[in-house]
């Protein structure tokens, strides 16, 4: 086997939050409606650095930073990422709507398409909803989007980890629209 050296954190390269606000962003919005979990909101906030997201609405009962629990997952990332507070979901999802991004909740529902069918034009800006851990997305919001996506699963759970599936998305629509690639 071949010994290969992990690269120490100074080799990476990483941008400072300053710059990084700075910095061209992907035209991704995240809207967390109603996200009980504060490691969740962290979790989000980490995976929105990571690749670069243009901001992170926090609606209803979510979390807000600064927070200890959220800090101790987003590792720096409330610094980074902006985000704004706004009560009301379905306000905000009018509001992308209106600013012409492709809103899309992520959601079991009927007519849903999957993830890998899910296929933005490459300059796309695109607005995606995560819900309560329990309850997911409102029903008024899932009606107010453009589209519903879901992910694949196999097992014998019916849900995924919202910080787990938010991972995977914005993953997955980076590479499909970002200009930073």
């Amino acid at each position: 086997m071949s010994e290969t050296r992990k690269l120490l954190n100074d080799e990476l390269e990483r941008l400072s939050p300053v710059r990084f606000r700075e910095s061209e962003k992907t035209p991704l919005i995240i809207v967390l409606d109603n996200v009980r979990s504060l490691n969740n909101v962290g979790s989000v906030f980490r995976s929105a650095d990571a690749y670069r997201v243009e901001k992170i609405y926090l609606c209803g009962i979510t979390a807000q930073p600064p927070h200890r629990e959220i800090r101790k997952t987003a590792l720096g990332a409330t610094e980074s990422v902006a985000w704004e507070y706004v009560e009301d979901t379905l306000e905000v999802v009018q509001q992308l709507n209106a600013a012409g991004y492709q809103t899309c909740a992520i959601e079991q529902a009927e007519r849903s398409q999957n993830l890998f069918h899910y296929s933005p034009d490459k300059n796309s800006k695109v607005a995606i909803v995560l819900g309560n851990e329990v309850k997911g997305v409102q029903q008024a919001v899932v009606d107010a989007c453009d589209t519903v996506i879901e992910l694949d699963q196999y097992g014998t759970k019916h849900s995924l980890n919202i910080a787990v599936c938010a991972g995977i998305v914005i993953y997955d629509i980076f590479y499909k629209i970002s200009p930073l690639r």
